[in-house]
């Protein structure tokens, strides 16, 4: 006779979060609508740089995944355009700054030209994260609008925010696949 599952799901049988997860808070299990979007992009901006945590840095330029083109250097200059054209560029219409690794002539630089140091990089990530923070923080309503390039039409903060979780759990996956290629590191 078969035994009936209970239901219950055994701890030893969990994903592994990743080791080493210092700065990064599990988003909550209950809260309003602002409060989880929020928490899981933070959740996913720190599972990212926790991916490319610790490597040396000359791996990080590397195509592991042939033919795939992607590098953690690569995505990161991507990230970093990410969060300014959809939070900078579009919702508040700031167009003061050229946009990060593009141009008309050279789209796909933030990918294909990884010269350059990766610290600086990233740290140009995090200060466009941050300036993604204090926009976000000024905007009481998720209701609230800018302008959607591509079509002219309206754009929404709760939309721009979901296609950020969308566009971070997407290189997530990227950034795990090249991780555990370099030292085997997983985890969520």
């Amino acid at each position: 006779m078969s035994e009936e599952p209970t239901g219950t799901t055994s701890p030893q049988n969990f994903s592994p979060a990743w080791s080493d997860a210092v700065g990064r808070t599990d988003p909550p299990l209950v809260g309003d609508e602002r409060e989880i979007l929020l928490s899981y992009l933070e959740f996913h901006r720190e599972t990212f740089a926790l991916k490319c945590a610790g490597v040396p840095t000359g791996r990080l330029s590397e195509f592991l995944v042939p033919p795939s083109g992607l590098t953690l250097h690569g995505l990161v200059r991507h990230l970093a355009g990410v969060e300014q054209w959809w939070l900078q560029i579009q919702f508040t219409g700031d167009e003061s700054r050229p946009v990060l690794y593009y141009s008309d002539d050279d789209p796909d630089q933030d990918f294909e030209r990884l010269d350059g140091d990766f610290d600086q990089a990233f740290a140009t990530w995090r200060a466009q994260v941050e300036i993604s923070r204090r926009i976000v923080a000024d905007t009481p309503s998720l209701d609230a609008t800018g302008v959607h390039k591509a079509t002219g039409q309206p754009v929404s903060l709760r939309r721009i925010l979901v296609h950020m979780l969308a566009e971070y759990a997407r290189h997530n996956g990227h950034a795990d696949l090249l991780r555990e290629r370099i030292d085997g590191v997983t985890g969520y």
